[in-house]
């Protein structure tokens, strides 16, 4: 679409063992992001600083409140 620039998709959360740091399993929740965009307009760098800085708003909202 012509004045978009860039789309964000957020798919369902879903619930995932992970290894911990001791290498057991431990239940996480997971929240699949996606990002495209415009490479003409945005920087590749930029925008995976962005969506880098997005995940982890979503893993500490308290940052949010800041």
């Amino acid at each position: 679409n012509a004045p978009e620039v860039a789309i964000l998709g957020v798919t369902r959360a879903r619930q995932c063992f992970l290894p911990d740091g001791e290498g057991r399993p431990d239940l996480r929740s997971m929240l699949p992001l996606s990002l495209s965009y415009d490479h003409r307009v945005i920087n590749g760098a930029d925008a995976a600083r962005f969506l880098s800085h997005y995940a982890g708003l979503i893993a500490d909202p308290r940052r949010m409140l800041v």
